[in-house]
């Protein structure tokens, strides 16, 4: 199975470990006003994604670019509309103090209109763009990187576990179930989650945000501790899509914390963020938000998964 489709089995060895340091991450005025210059092409993407260097104020910040010129038509999404969903994404994100997606904006690029978010590292790599390396090299490096497990034990090596499969019948403590599954050789397994709050926050702004694509690839874990989600180009549809990896909470009570998060967000989606929101989705899209906001709050917990449409992303990881 190719490298961003496996999952750790029996043993749950721990997924990629990408990010950057939270401390020195720069905002989206980099990003905005920066020169944007392509490096490379990252591959195997559904859409096309770039990798970019943004110089600002005499610095260089490596991003992805994704043009809109670039984007495959969806039966379910108006066409050239997920570049604005991506920056619709991180605006919810910002607006819980979660700061789960990193700094995303709507710029013009060298293949026009397009939406630009900074680059998430592996660790190892460092926080930007040397000018004397080779940026392909590099993006095709973070692509491979992504959603993919080591040849090793995963002991002692730092990453986050976040994703496994393992062949009890119940999760063992500290993860959760995501769905049974069917491996190669015939035998059945669980898919599950770690237990881990990062994830529970993702899920309730995926909940939000109408997420049609949480893949296990889709999280980035930063050597610092924190966790992005990227890639939210298929959200904030008016039917409701959600499709995540991350049921394991589903039934369960949201957290206190979750309940303030939402009635902050729900004050502001009648203020800025909805007149923001109103510049790049629907107004139906807009009001959708607002109401799915509402429901969590009234059910207090988290969503399960309907029978209208597929639960779990595919490929998953």
């Amino acid at each position: 199975m190719p490298a961003p489709e496996r999952v750790p089995e029996v043993g749950l060895k721990p997924a990629a470990r990408l990010g950057t340091d939270a401390g020195a991450r720069p905002g989206p005025e980099v990003l905005l006003h920066g020169e944007l210059t392509v490096r490379g092409q990252v591959r195997d993407a559904s859409n096309a994604v770039l990798f970019c260097e943004t110089e600002y104020e005499g610095r260089s910040y490596a991003c992805a670019y994704k043009p809109v010129a670039g984007e495959r038509p969806l039966w379910d999404f108006p066409d050239g509309t997920l570049a604005q969903r991506e920056v619709a994404a991180y605006l919810v994100s910002e607006a819980t103090g979660w700061g789960l997606v990193p700094p995303t904006v709507l710029r013009d690029g060298p293949y026009g209109e397009g939406m630009v978010q900074l680059w998430i590292d592996p660790p190892d790599l460092g926080g930007g763009v040397d000018e004397d390396s080779d940026g392909a090299e590099a993006a095709d490096a973070g692509a491979d990187e992504a959603g993919s497990d080591d040849d090793g034990d995963g002991e002692d090596d730092g990453r986050p576990e976040l994703f496994g499969l393992t062949e009890d019948t119940e999760p063992a403590p500290g993860w959760k179930r995501v769905v049974e599954a069917r491996l190669e050789n015939g035998r059945n397994a669980l898919l599950v989650h770690a237990d881990d709050i990062r994830l529970r926050r993702l899920a309730v702004l995926d909940a939000v945000i109408n997420n049609a694509d949480r893949k296990g690839g889709h999280l980035l874990a930063a050597a610092d501790g924190r966790l992005y989600g990227i890639d939210h180009g298929v959200t904030f549809h008016t039917e409701d899509k959600l499709r995540t990896l991350l049921w394991g909470w589903a039934g369960e009570p949201l957290t206190d914390e979750a309940v303030a998060v939402l009635h902050t967000l729900e004050r502001e989606l009648s203020g800025a963020l909805g007149d923001r929101l109103g510049e790049l989705i629907t107004e139906a899209e807009t009001a959708a938000l607002r109401a799915r906001t509402d429901r969590l709050l009234r059910s207090g917990i988290h969503p399960a998964p309907g029978g209208d449409w597929p639960s779990i992303p595919w490929p998953p990881v």
